[in-house]
């Protein structure tokens, strides 16, 4: 297809993988930071300007907004991987009506996460036992993030799809553009116009809906290959049931693993508010740096989706390998950044100077640092496997992870406080790991392609 060498375009299918991988990586490592930006920069001026309280207002609802965002989110990345397999296989009319197939599952997917989310937000908050001096301020806060689901989802399948042909670049162009007008709004709306937190997340919002229009005026000028036309919404249904199983299963995952940490979330606001503010303080640095070890997720997805498709078997296993040495040498690294300045973070997003706000959320990321290894072999596989095309493996992984956090939450924090909470993450990404390499290495496709070679 001609899109294999348009603007911004790397090629996965041909040459050298390591620097086909960074090369794609790197804009999706800095379109991620820009993300996590939206809601940092919330945090951080929130923190600063309306206090401890507000802070962990935010923060109490931090596991919902990601459970909400993060399905969006997954459902569009599912979708691209089908589309990716069609690129690499060189069926145009295919790769067309997954374009298709995908706007209407998503367009109804979110419509009835925007109903259940006006209905159940507030009593969700209350069920994870969020204080009550902080309950009206969190729920004003999450529900415009739930009306509005529909634009986080089209800005992230319309870069799922560009990524999908190898087009890392132009989201990321995008996104630094809406991502400088969301610190604007967030300071012009919350001190100038005194909207508080909801002032925060209307911003959020706003912010995202001109990423996403940005990104379809450039669709429907540069990448003609991801543009249907009418004939091309009769989709079939075999592609529907593909599109939909590997959507969803991508979208449950990532739901599962919500609803874990939602759990968590349950316990640790049962510690306090100030045990509220130095957790998502943390939460947010460890976000930040995990960004190259999904980013390298991302991207090893899309690889294999595309030389899947091509039948090029021996570069996915070349892949995965120089993979796993990356993220080794990339934990390495954030555990000595974390170990060296973990306080220091902790202080620049809280804007606090209290010692229980900053030894917690400096104990939890020291001890996160060197788990990075782990959880980076873990992502990659696991979206290895989905880029081969399992859906039911991933959504067994969430499960482990689920099943540890309602135990830690119930057994375990309150007996052992915070010191579980933080321990609670690293010890269940070791079992998880265990399985999915287990899943990656008995997989039909690789045995068949290690057969062979």
């Amino acid at each position: 297809m001609s899109e294999k060498k348009a603007r911004g375009s790397v090629d996965l299918l041909n040459g050298p993988i390591l620097k086909g991988l960074i090369l794609f990586m790197i804009p999706i490592v800095i379109s991620s930071a820009f993300q996590q930006l939206y809601n940092a920069v919330d945090t951080a001026i929130v923190g600063n300007v309306l206090g401890e309280n507000s802070l962990a207002a935010i923060g109490a609802c931090a596991s919902v907004f990601e459970m909400m965002v993060g399905f969006c989110t997954s459902l569009g990345n599912g979708f691209a991987m089908v589309a990716a397999r069609s690129f690499g296989s060189g069926d145009e009319d295919k790769m067309k009506r997954s374009v298709a197939g995908s706007i209407v599952i998503g367009l109804i997917t979110c419509a009835v996460l925007t109903i259940l989310s006006m209905l159940f937000l507030r009593p969700l908050l209350q069920l994870i036992n969020t204080p009550a001096s902080i309950l009206d301020e969190s729920y004003a806060y999450i529900r415009v993030i739930g009306m509005w689901l529909i634009v986080m989802f089209i800005y992230n399948m319309c870069s799922g799809m560009l990524r999908s042909i190898g087009n890392s670049l132009m989201p990321l162009v995008f996104l630094i553009i809406s991502s400088i007008l969301n610190i604007f709004l967030d300071l012009l709306l919350i001190k100038t116009f005194n909207m508080g937190v909801v002032g925060a997340a209307v911003a959020t919002v706003i912010a995202q809906g001109v990423s996403a229009v940005l990104c379809i005026i450039y669709i429907l000028r540069e990448t003609k290959v991801l543009i249907p036309s009418r004939k091309h919404f009769n989709v079939g249904a075999d592609l529907y049931k593909d599109l939909a199983g590997q959507g969803y299963s991508m979208a449950f995952m990532g739901s599962i693993v919500s609803i874990g940490s939602i759990t968590l979330q349950s316990g640790i606001n049962s510690l306090g508010e100030m045990i509220i503010a130095g957790h998502v303080a943390a939460r947010k640095i460890y976000m930040l740096f995990n960004l190259p070890f999904i980013s390298m997720g991302l991207a090893v997805s899309t690889f294999i989706s595309q030389n899947k498709g091509a039948n090029k078997g021996k570069r996915i296993l070349k892949a995965m390998k120089l993979a796993y040495i990356y993220d080794f040498i990339g934990a390495a690294a954030v555990t000595a950044i974390l170990l060296l300045f973990g306080r220091e973070f902790i202080h620049l997003i809280t804007g606090s100077t209290n010692d229980v706000i900053l030894s917690n959320g400096s104990r939890y990321l020291y001890l996160v640092g060197p788990f990075y290894a782990v959880l980076g072999v873990l992502m990659q596989t696991r979206f290895a496997l989905q880029g081969l095309g399992s859906k039911l493996i991933p959504l067994i992984s969430s499960v482990i992870e689920l099943v540890g956090k309602i135990i830690f939450t119930i057994l375990l924090i309150p007996k052992f406080g915070y010191n579980a909470v933080i321990f609670c993450e690293p010890v269940i990404w070791c079992f998880m790991t265990a399985q999915l390499l287990y899943a990656f290495n008995t997989n039909k496709y690789i045995r068949e392609v290690r057969a062979e070679a």
